[in-house]
C-alpha cells in the first residue's frame, strides 16, 4: 500500500489569493488554493493522513481583523475554513500565541482536526494543547503521529501569552516518545512546527539555539519514518538521515505530499517527497463561501484613510531602497523614536513586496509593509554593541559585475530580508569593499565619532531586541521598555495624532563600494 501525508504550514491567515496590497484575488497561493489540491490529492489517494503544521492563526489583515477588531473570542471564520479541508491533524505553531491561550484553546476546540502538541506543558505536567501524540489505523497498518512546536517561542513572543507554559527541547521530547510510539505502531510521523539548524553537511546555519531542532531529532532518534517541518517558510522535499522531509514556504503557497511505500509486512520499503505549488487550482468554493462576508468587510476596513502626505512615502523598489533611503524608511525610525523615546532607531523593508504609503495613507498601506506583529523594545546599549550590530546588517551586501546584490547567507536557504537593518539617528558610511567586520565607517552620533563605551537607548522590535535574526548581541538584559501595542497599532495611532505627514530623508547612510 502507499501512505500520503499530505501538508500546508505556516498559512499565516491568508485564506484567500490577495496579499493586501490592494484588492486583486488572483496572487498564487491561499488556503483556498491549497485546500482545492488537497481535496483533489485526497480523492486520489486510498490513504491519507492530511496536516496542518502550524501558524495559521495569525498574519493576515484578515486574522488582525477577527482577533483585534471583531475582538472574537476564537477566530470563527477563520476556523470554519480550515474545517473545509478535512484535515487530520494540527499542529501548534508559535504565532499561535499572538493573541492569546483562550483564543488558540478556543480554535482548537472548534476546529474539527485533532491538535497534537507533546513538547508543551502546563505547571501540572499536562498537555494543553493536545495529546502528545495518537496511534491511528490507516487500512491494514496503525500510524502513530506526534506533533512539536519549536521552543524558540519563548524567546520572542509576549510572557504573559506563554504565562504557566513551559517549552521542552523537540529533540529531548522525540527520545521520550518515539520509542513509545514505536512499540504502538508500523509507522511513526512527527509534524513539527520547526526547521533545520544544520544544512545536510552539518554545516549550522542557526544562531538561536533550540529555534530549530530537526537536524539534530533525526540524528539523535532512531525510528521516525517522516519528519514533516515549518516555522522558517523554506522549501524542502527531501531526505536527511534516510527519512523524508519536507517544508512547504508559507501562505498557502505549496502542498507537501511525502508518500511512503509499505509492503505487506507493514515494513516501509521507499518513500518519496514532492512540493505541489497551488497557483493553479482554483479556489475552493466551500473554503470561499465561509470567509466571503469576512473578507468585504476587511476590505472596507483596510481602505479607511488615516492621513495625507505632503511629499511622498511610496518607493518602487524595496532592494534599491534598502542601499538608497528613501522617505518612507525615514518615517518609519521617526515613529519608533518618538514613541519609544530613543536616541537612534533600527528598522527594517521585510519583504520586496514593500511599497511604501500611498496618499492617503490607509490601513491597507500599514498592514502591507509592516507584516509582522512585533512590539517595539527600548535598550541601552553602547556604541561597541552599536557597531556590531551594523556590521551584521552590512553582510547583507556583496558587490558583483558593478551592482549591490544580497549576499548568499541572506538568500539562501531563505530571503532573509527582515535581517538587515537600517539605522536612523546616527550618520554612516556602509563601504562593501572592505572586509566583513570592518564595513561601517565613519560613523557618529550628533555630528561625533560613535565611542566604543558610549551609553545608547535604541528603539528596536522586540524579536531584534532579543537577539533575532542573527543579532547575538542584542539581549533581554539590555530592555528597558516594552511597548504594548504591535507596531501596526502604533503607526496607526500616530497618524491619528498627526493627520498630515511631512515626507522627509536626512540621507543619514551611504552604501558604497570604495577600495
Amino acid at each position: 500500500m502507499k501512505l500520503n501525508l499530505l501538508l500546508t504550514s505556516d498559512v499565516h491567515g491568508y485564506l484567500v489569493p490577495t496579499n493586501y496590497v490592494n484588492s486583486q484575488m488572483d496572487a498564487p497561493f491561499s488556503l483556498e488554493r491549497a485546500a482545492t489540491c488537497l481535496k483533489a490529492l485526497q480523492k486520489k489517494h486510498t490513504y491519507t493522513l492530511t496536516f496542518d503544521d502550524g501558524d495559521y492563526l495569525e498574519g493576515s489583515p484578515l486574522s488582525f481583523y477577527l482577533a483585534k477588531i471583531k475582538k472574537e473570542s476564537a477566530p470563527h471564520e477563520l476556523d470554519a475554513a480550515f474545517n473545509q479541508v478535512h484535515y487530520d491533524f494540527g499542529i501548534v505553531g508559535n504565532h499561535e500565541f499572538n493573541y492569546g491561550q483562550s483564543y488558540l484553546l478556543n480554535s482548537i476546540k472548534e476546529s474539527h482536526r485533532q491538535f497534537l502538541c507533546a513538547n508543551i506543558v502546563d505547571s501540572k505536567g499536562h498537555h494543553p494543547f493536545g495529546k502528545p501524540y495518537i496511534v491511528k489505523q490507516v487500512g491494514p497498518i496503525k500510524v502513530a503521529v506526534m506533533g512539536l512546536t519549536t521552543q524558540g517561542t519563548t524567546k520572542w513572543e509576549k510572557s504573559k501569552n506563554l504565562k504557566g507554559l513551559k517549552f521542552i527541547s523537540a529533540v529531548t521530547t522525540a527520545k521520550k516518545y518515539v520509542p513509545l510510539m514505536r512499540k504502538q505502531a508500523d509507522v511513526v510521523i512527527v509534524a513539527y512546527h520547526g526547521g533545520f539548524e544544520r544544512n545536510k553537511q552539518g554545516v549550522p546555519t542557526e544562531i538561536l539555539k533550540g529555534e530549530n531542532e530537526s537536524y539534530q531529532m533525526l540524528k539523535d532518534v532512531k525510528g521516525i519514518d517522516a519528519l514533516l517541518t515549518g516555522h522558517q517558510h523554506r522549501i524542502i522535499a527531501d531526505h536527511l538521515f534516510g527519512v523524508p522531509t519536507i517544508q512547504v514556504g508559507h501562505r498557502g503557497e505549496l502542498v507537501g505530499v511525502v508518500t511512503l511505500d509499505i509492503n505487506a509486512n507493514r515494513q516501509i520499503t521507499d518513500s518519496q517527497v514532492k512540493l505541489i505549488p497551488t497557483k493553479d487550482y482554483t479556489p475552493d468554493p466551500q473554503v470561499t463561501q465561509a470567509i466571503k462576508p469576512t473578507e468585504k468587510a476587511v476590505d472596507h476596513w483596510l481602505n479607511r484613510p488615516l492621513a495625507t502626505i505632503n511629499g511622498s512615502l511610496s518607493f518602487k523598489s524595496a532592494p534599491e531602497a534598502r542601499i538608497n533611503k528613501c522617505n518612507f524608511i525615514e518615517f518609519i525610525q521617526h515613529v519608533q523614536m518618538a514613541t519609544m523615546g530613543a536616541d537612534i532607531s533600527a528598522a527594517s523593508l521585510f519583504t520586496n513586496e514593500a511599497h511604501g504609503f500611498e496618499n492617503p495613507i490607509t490601513l491597507r498601506n500599514i498592514m502591507t509593509n509592516y507584516v509582522y506583529p512585533n512590539t517595539l523594545s527600548l535598550s541601552i546599549i553602547n556604541g561597541k554593541i552599536l557597531k556590531e550590530a551594523m556590521e551584521q546588517s552590512a553582510k547583507y551586501f556583496t558587490y558583483k559585475n558593478g551592482k549591490f546584490t544580497v549576499s548568499r547567507p541572506f538568500v539562501y536557504p531563505k530571503p532573509l530580508n527582515y535581517c538587515y537593518d537600517m539605522y536612523e539617528g546616527v550618520n554612516y558610511v556602509m563601504n562593501i569593499a572592505k572586509p566583513i567586520g570592518h564595513r561601517i565607517t565613519k560613523l557618529t552620533y550628533h555630528g561625533k565619532p560613535v565611542r566604543p563605551n558610549q551609553k545608547l537607548k535604541i528603539v528596536l522590535n522586540t524579536y531584534r531586541a532579543v537577539g533575532g535574526g542573527h543579532y547575538p548581541m542584542f539581549n533581554r538584559s539590555q530592555i528597558v521598555k516594552t511597548s504594548h501595542m504591535v507596531m501596526d497599532q502604533v503607526i496607526a495611532h500616530y497618524l491619528k495624532r498627526h493627520p498630515v505627514i511631512n515626507a522627509t530623508n536626512n540621507h543619514n547612510f551611504k552604501v558604497i563600494y570604495k577600495k
